[in-house]
C-alpha cells in the first residue's frame, strides 16, 4: 500500500494548494463545488444484499462521512448516492454489483487498480445459482469488501481534479510526458534538425 500513501499524500497536496484560493473565494460567495460518489450493489425482492456488499455498505457511509468533513472546508459538497440493482439485473451483469464510481468514473480508475471476480456464496443463494461478484486488485491485494480507505484516496484524488488543481506541464503537444528541468524537453523534430544543418552550413 507503499504506492496508494504516496498518491494519498500528493492528492491532498494537490487539493490545498490548487483550491486554496477557489475554496475562499467558493465560501465567502456562499458557492460550493459538487462531487458525486456512487456505490450500487445487488439488493433482492425481501430488501437483502450479499455478505461483501453489505460490508462494502458500512465502508462507503465511513468513506463518505471522512471526505465530507475533510473537503466541506474547501468548498466541496459529497452527493452520495446508493443504488439498487435486481436480481434480474444483477443476473445480466454481476460485476456491476458492487461498484463506486466518484464523479462517473470507477474507484478501480482512479487508484489505477484492476477489476476482478471472485465465486460470491451469498449472492449465490440469494440468486439461486453460482455467481461471481466484483472484486478489485490493488497492487496484488485483492479486496471482495471494498474498505474506507481506498474509498477516501480515490476521493481525494478526484477532489484534486475538480478544484483545478495544476498538474505537470507537458512541453510537447506529442507526448504526455511532464517537463524535465535538467534535460532537454522535447527532442528536435526532423525538419528542425535539416533546418539546423541547413543553416550550420
Amino acid at each position: 500500500m507503499r504506492l496508494l500513501g504516496a498518491m494519498t499524500l500528493a492528492a491532498l497536496a494537490l487539493v490545498s494548494v490548487g483550491c486554496r484560493r477557489n475554496a475562499e473565494e467558493a465560501i465567502e460567495g456562499g458557492d460550493s463545488v459538487g462531487m458525486v460518489v456512487k456505490w450500487q450493489r445487488l439488493v433482492t425482492d425481501s430488501g437483502e444484499t450479499c455478505e461483501r456488499c453489505g460490508a462494502t455498505g458500512e465502508e462507503f457511509r465511513k468513506a463518505v462521512t471522512t471526505l465530507r468533513e475533510c473537503l466541506a472546508p474547501l468548498g466541496i459538497d459529497i452527493a452520495a448516492e446508493e443504488e439498487a440493482l435486481s436480481a434480474e439485473e444483477f443476473a445480466v451483469e454481476t460485476i456491476e454489483s458492487n461498484r463506486i464510481t466518484i464523479e462517473g468514473r470507477s474507484l478501480e480508475d482512479w487508484l489505477g487498480a484492476e477489476t476482478g471476480q471472485s465465486e460470491c456464496e451469498s449472492c449465490c443463494d440469494a440468486v439461486g445459482e453460482n455467481v461471481e461478484c466484483r472484486t478489485v486488485n490493488v497492487e496484488g491485494s485483492i479486496y471482495e469488501a471494498i474498505p474506507a480507505e481506498l474509498i477516501v484516496r480515490a476521493g481525494l484524488l478526484a477532489a484534486s481534479r475538480l478544484v483545478g488543481a495544476p498538474e505537470p506541464a507537458v512541453c510537447c503537444p506529442d507526448t504526455p510526458e511532464p517537463c524535465d528541468a535538467d534535460a532537454p524537453c522535447c527532442p528536435a523534430s526532423e525538419s528542425e534538425e535539416k533546418e539546423t544543418r541547413t543553416s550550420g552550413i
